[in-house]
């Protein structure tokens, strides 16, 4: 079994067909963005990206790691 990446040096190299941000952010480009890669290294999974690097690096996680670490913030705040 192969595990699954976790990162990838460039979200450039993701074949993604739409980066999203939050409601919630601002013009200042200061805020993360997700998108969910169709086919290639990130395919089935939550890619996140840092919106003031494009196309630098992009974190990976699966559905359910994104969903339980999102509820977590909503509990905090």
């Amino acid at each position: 079994m192969t595990a699954l990446p976790r990162n990838v040096p460039s979200s450039t190299a993701l074949q993604v067909p739409h980066w999203q941000r939050s409601s919630y952010s601002t013009g200042a480009n200061n805020c993360v963005e997700t998108a969910r890669p169709a086919r290639g290294p990130g395919a089935g999974l939550l890619a996140v990206r840092d919106s003031k690097d494009p196309a630098g690096p992009a974190l990976l996680f699966s559905p359910g790691c994104w969903a339980s670490f999102t509820a977590a913030l909503q509990r905090t705040s």
